[in-house]
This record gives C-alpha cells, structure tokens and sequence, in this order.
C-alpha cells in the first residue's frame, strides 16, 4: 500500500515534530466519527450500530451481503441445503487464516456457534429453538454442517452475523470459571477480518488496523487504519472537518453541521436511503402507554411533517417496516396523520382520563441535538392534551441497560432499528417477539401471543408467498394496535473527504462500515 499523508489527529503530528520523525506521512489513514460509544467488540455480544461496526471489520462470517441485500459468499465458498430446509452444509475457502497467521477450519465455526449459543448475548435469540449445542458439526477440516430444530426460512440470511473466532487461540486464554473466553475477546480481536484491533480507549477511540494476511487481499489504495472518534459533539465534528481530519462523519449529525461540512471545499455529503427506521417506541406493558388509547393519543399528537421535513431528513413510514421487501409490504395501510383534535380524543378515552397530567416520559441519547428537538417538539403537543411530559435525556448505555426490565423502560423512547439481516423477520422478531424482549430493539414489550404466534408461522412457512402474507396481516396487526409511532424511513446523510471513496449503503446493520471495500484515491 503507498505511503501517503495521514487523517490522524494533530496530537499525534505534534509528536512526530517533537521526535523529528515523519510519522505525519503514513499509510492511508482515516478518521471515522462515531456518536456511541463501542460497548462491546466480543462478536458474541455485539448488538448495535458501533459495534457491529467493529464487528464486520475485525471477524469474518460464512457468508456477506452485497447492496441489493443478495447473500454473497464469504469464508464460505460454497453451500447446500436438504429439500425440507433442515441441513445446511458449507464449505470452507482454502487458504483463510486467522489474524495470529493460524488456519480457519470448520472446528472454529463449530466452536463459534456453541460459544454464542452459551453466552446467549448478543444475536443468540435469533436461533432460540433453531440451533443448539450439537446443531453444527465439522465434517471434514473444510466442511461444516448445521441441521436445523425445525424449519427457519430466514437461516440462511443470518449467516452475515455468525462471526467465527479463533477457537485456538481463545481457548488458550480460557480458564475454568471463564470457558468461552470472554474476558480475553472483550478486549483483543482473534477473528480472520480484514482488520485488527490496535488500541481502544474505551467511550474516546478505538484504532483498527490492516491485516496483511487478510484472505480477500490488498491493493496500494486500501485503508491501512482507521481510527474512530466517539463524540456526539457538533463543534468538534465541524472542527475536525475544518482542521482536513476528518475521513468520514456518523450518519446521526445535525442538519447544520452537514451543511458546514458540505460548504468546504474537500468534503461531499453522501444522500441515500436506507432500511432504517426511526420509532418512538411505547411501553405496551406499562402505564399510561399500556393503554391502546395512549398509544393511539400519541400517535396523533405527533407532527409528522415537522419531524421528516425540518429536524431529521426522511421517508413516510406507514408501518414497523419499510417497502424494501415490497413483496412482503402492505400497501393498504394509511400514513400516520398529525390532529391533536384526535389525539384528545383518545385521551379522553383512556383509562388515565380525569386524573390530571399523566406522566409521560420521553427517552433519547443525551447529545443529540435532533433527538432532543424532537423531544421538545412532542412535549409542546402533547402538554395540550393532558400529558405532563417529562423528557430524559441518557447516555446510549445507559438506555441499553433500562430497556432490560419492563419497569425501567421508559413510556416513549426515540430508537433507530434497521435490519440486521436481509430478511422481513429481522423487523418483527427482533422487535416485536416475546421471546426478543429485554434489548433495546424490542422497547414495545408487546407480549402478545396472537403477534408471536404470526412470527412463528411465518419463521416457519418456506412458500415465499403464504409467508409474505403472513407478514402483511402481520403489519396491520401491529399497526392497529400502535404498538409504537412509526417516524420516518431515514435518509441518511454522512460528510466524506473528497479522497475516501467506495461507500457502497449495504441493507444489513453497520455492513456498508467495511472499511475493506473502501479506498484512499488521493497520491
């Protein structure tokens, strides 16, 4: 890879000064701002937008995705399936190695998934009664084999998430009260991607650097090393843009601060849309949104227009999933409508009505300068109505730690959620399942058997078209029951340096963040 000058921090050039080095000219280096903190790198654990940032750079799964959501292969080369859909048998590529140089072998997918399924954290509750210890098997050193409990359409679009760890190496550093090693891939990547952990100053930075072993392989204007900055603060985002160091901005900016960035000459503002959404997600399970009237009340207090138009860029949403499975998407289901005159209405009818101001508590990330407009966008609507709203600002970590227990959830909470795998499943399991509840995908706590029973059905329906409309009934399900407010689609937006191209928007959570895909044009 050719030697070319820095996105580092000016800290870091001011050292290399002081030592009368040229550290400031190195490899393609870039800096990536990022709004939350990285909670987790352990691929057993990850479970939102940063970390599976870190995830998709640092381990490497069976199989990938492309743009249009198609399954690509990855260490996989190959796969089969039986007739009924129960066994799945992949092949391995020839040649992958782990980071420390050691071979990738079926044992280390075996040991991956009976790790996953053990800690039980992370993307393990999307194969509660599909896979457990014993399900996956080494064939050979180059072929593993899953057989399914039972019939789970979606199986093989989950594969992306199957990260494998270095069995090896992470069972040398096991110990009897810790078998999975879970103190030791907390803080050190033992995958085969096309990154490795460097350093990580946790809720500030993190570095990730190249592997020069990586099995897809390099060119000369490839990413050598990225280094994230976690800061929700608008200032410092616009002066590292300002100062040339900034490579690339969250997709979660102010609108001002696009506009400042996209105003100087070196940087472009990427538009595009996405897969997803942004929900008020209501407490189904506890006063006063428990009450449908509430839920309903909310809904309609809401200014749709306002929020999509002015605060956050975005597309009507009329359900918990957008169009991008069109085969799956109702098309019968009305836009969301802004009238306090109806949302009055529904106060009315509630069983809080007569009592005084009901409390009403609106979370969203501390920070977040569009979060926090919003929050006082439905705070001067819905005071006109009988509410007394009480916003809450927190930490992202401390949102994923209340929306453990039903009674710590908040009534409305502002949540993105976009798929995690290229499948309609991804929308309503994840969210809306009893058995998902306890994350901070699944805020609703709807505990509904009539919805869980339809997920189920449709998990295991592999007719492509009695599936889709299960979901469809589904969806009006869902949406007659409001079991949240559906915002807006987003449209994202994120500032790029002239010099960093090969961004390519990828419909699986944080997947477009693989820095192997992108490159460094500038000599």
């Amino acid at each position: 890879m050719k030697h070319l000058r820095t996105m580092a921090f000016g800290a870091v050039a001011s050292s290399a000064l002081l030592l009368g080095t040229s550290a400031a000219w190195a490899n393609n280096a870039i800096t990536v701002n990022a709004v939350q903190i990285f909670g987790t790198i352990d691929p057993a654990k990850i479970n939102d937008y940063t970390e599976y940032m870190a995830g998709v750079n640092l381990y490497e799964a069976l199989t990938t995705l492309d743009g249009s959501g198609a399954i690509q292969p990855l260490l996989a080369e190959s796969w089969t399936a039986s007739e009924d859909g129960l066994t799945w048998t992949f092949t391995l590529k020839e040649g992958v190695t782990f980071q420390d140089g050691s071979p990738l072998e079926a044992k280390d997918v075996v040991w991956s998934v009976n790790r996953l399924l053990a800690i039980n954290e992370g993307p393990a509750y999307l194969f509660e009664g599909v896979l457990s210890e014993g399900s996956v098997t080494e064939v050979d050193a180059r072929t593993v084999q899953f057989q399914l409990e039972t019939t789970y359409a979606p199986f093989l679009t989950t594969t992306p998430i199957l990260f494998v760890v270095n069995s090896d190496l992470a069972m040398e550093n096991a110990s009897d009260g810790d078998p999975w090693a879970q103190d030791f891939v907390a803080n050190t990547s033992v995958g085969a991607g096309a990154f490795m952990l460097d350093s990580w100053e946790r809720g500030a930075s993190m570095t990730i650097k190249a592997y020069d072993g990586y099995h897809l392989g390099w060119s000369d204007d490839s990413i050598d090393e990225v280094r994230f900055v976690v800061t929700n603060e608008e200032a410092t985002v616009k002066a590292l843009a300002a100062s040339g160091e900034l490579s690339m901005s969250s997709d979660a900016q102010a609108q001002e601060t696009y506009d400042s960035i996209g105003a100087l000459e070196s940087y472009r503002i990427e538009v595009y849309p996405t897969a997803t959404n942004f929900y008020f997600k209501l407490n189904n399970s506890r006063a006063p949104t428990d009450d449908v009237n509430i839920r309903k009340a909310i809904a309609y207090a809401t200014d749709y227009d306002t929020i999509r138009e002015v605060i956050l860029p975005g597309e009507p949403l009329t359900g918990p999933m957008p169009p991008i499975f069109a085969d799956a998407y109702p098309d019968d289901i009305g836009a969301p409508v802004f009238d306090l005159a109806k949302a009055q209405e529904f106060v009315e009818a509630s069983q809080y009505a007569g009592q005084g101001p009901i409390d009403i508590e609106i979370m969203y990330v501390a920070g977040l300068a569009f979060e926090e407009e919003i929050g006082l966008l439905m705070k001067s609507t819905l005071d006109t109505i009988g509410f007394n709203t009480i916003l809450k600002p927190e930490p992202w970590n401390r949102m994923t730690e209340l929306a453990g227990d039903v009674a710590t959830t908040p009534a409305i909470n502002q949540v993105f959620y976009g798929a995690t795998y290229p499948s309609p499943d991804t929308y309503f399991f994840t969210q809306y399942h009893s058995r998902a509840a306890g994350t901070w995908a699944s805020m609703e706590w709807v505990q509904n058997d009539e919805i869980d029973a339809m997920i189920d059905e449709a998990r295991a329906t592999s007719d492509v078209t009695k599936q889709n409309e299960i979901y469809k009934t589904l969806q009006r399900k869902l949406v007659d029951d409001q079991v949240g407010v559906f915002l807006l689609t987003q449209r994202s937006q994120q500032a790029f340096h002239e010099c960093l191209q090969g961004f390519t928007w990828v419909p699986m959570q944080s997947f477009e963040f693989n820095f192997h895909t992108m490159k460094w044009v500038c000599d």
